[in-house]
């Protein structure tokens, strides 16, 4: 939770880069180095072996039934990456950057939390600790911290509102689009769980809730997941990533970046080459393109790391969606990236190897990714990741071989 000190500092900064002329420009002075880090954070659990399926895998249509996905060169099939993992269609525009060297994946990563609550798990996939709730501050934030002590805003977070992973004492800045996402049913059950001590707000939050269903009925708006929401979902997808890709630029800009996106928990009706989860994987290439495209040339200096909390059950549930999972997959990019390889621990999807006989068992601690990006590309020394940005967590290893030499 923000302190009201620090609430006032970076909401003073906030208003001044939303208010500058061109939208988005910002002098914030010498920077400590050119590399550029982008997280993505996909909250929901999104589901990894549709992202990146397994076609290969013996188990994989057994195990997945009406979920798997048509096999490369089928109508509507995965495009192929190495043979045995396949990228979702709707993914498609991504796999000239697996071609190029600048996409490498890594599949069955997971949080040291087996647990299946979201709020939980998010938790733990931004205080870099092994227990939800045990910071006040982000991982993120704490390795800016190590990057660049003193006054220079080198994180920028995007977004209505500022995630965890990316609070705490080292400075930072924000952008809200102008086009936001509607209000999802994770962030307003996030507030109901903050609110629920103080009987002022949760009464206010009810009251709004009920108010903006009434405008909803009244005025014809969409309903969540209909194709009309999903037009407003893709432009804030487009503003917002293409945005933090052009702050990100700027000689003086920041360097740290966090971008929130919600909608990937599939419970029902999730679909295969159409439906949510589809038009998701849409907006999200769409994102990501646009983020390349505002780097420019700091695209060659940059990484992006998409993550989730958690993935999916393997087996599709009662009302055609997945369940809260464990192992999930990152997309790491960038052209600083040594991609073009799936670095995976892979354990397949056999009932006997599944994390308690259900989900895609977590072979690869996700700090071990981020730790190899801190050290072999934002040159944070090794005792402050281990000491300071993921403190307790010595016994997990920075990956290696994931950054350009």
């Amino acid at each position: 939770m923000l302190t009201r000190r620090q609430t006032l500092q970076h909401l003073t900064v906030a208003t001044a880069l939303m208010a500058s002329p061109a939208g988005i420009r910002m002098a914030f002075g010498a920077v400590p180095t050119d590399k550029r880090l982008v997280v993505v954070l996909l909250r929901g659990g999104m589901d990894g072996l549709a992202a990146i399926a397994p076609y290969g895998e013996t188990s994989y249509r057994r195990t997945r039934g009406e979920l798997a996905l048509p096999r490369p060169g089928e109508p509507g099939g995965l495009v192929d990456l190495d043979g045995q993992f396949g990228l979702h269609p709707a993914l498609a525009s991504l796999e000239p950057l697996y071609r190029s060297g600048d996409l490498a994946v890594a599949h069955a990563v997971g949080i040291p939390y087996r647990n299946r609550s979201h709020f939980d798990a998010q938790n733990v996939l931004e205080n870099g600790t092994h227990l939800p709730h045990s910071t006040v501050d982000g991982w993120l934030n704490r390795a800016i911290g190590a990057m660049a002590p003193g006054d220079v805003p080198v994180g920028l977070a995007v977004g209505a509102n500022v995630p965890l992973i990316m609070r705490g004492d080292a400075r930072y800045t924000t952008y809200a689009p102008q086009v936001l996402p509607d209000v999802g049913t994770d962030f307003i059950t996030r507030l109901e769980r903050m609110y629920r001590q103080d009987p002022i707000l949760t009464k206010t939050l009810a009251d709004a809730v009920q108010a903006q269903a009434m405008k909803d009925d009244v005025l014809g708006q969409p309903r969540k997941g209909s194709r009309r929401d999903q037009g407003g979902a893709q432009a804030y997808f487009r503003e917002s990533f293409g945005a933090a890709g052009k702050l990100l630029a700027d000689r003086n800009g920041p360097r740290v970046a966090v971008l929130d996106t919600d909608g990937w928990d599939t419970h029902a009706f999730q679909g295969t080459t159409g439906g949510p989860l589809a038009t998701q994987f849409e907006n999200l290439a769409t994102g990501l393109t646009q983020l390349r495209k505002g780097l420019g040339a700091a695209w060659q200096e940059s990484v992006v790391a998409v993550l989730s909390e958690f993935g999916r059950t393997v087996a599709i549930n009662g009302t055609k969606g997945t369940d809260h999972g464990t192992g999930s997959v990152a997309l790491i990019l960038g052209g600083a990236i040594k991609g073009g390889q799936m670095a995976t621990t892979w354990p397949g999807l056999d009932p006997r190897h599944l994390f308690e006989g259900r989900d895609l068992a977590p072979a690869t601690d996700i700090r071990a990714l981020l730790k190899g990006i801190l050290r072999d590309h934002m040159a944070v020394p090794e005792g402050d990741i281990e000491d300071r940005v993921f403190p307790d967590s010595r016994y997990v290893a920075g990956l290696p071989g994931l950054i350009r030499t």
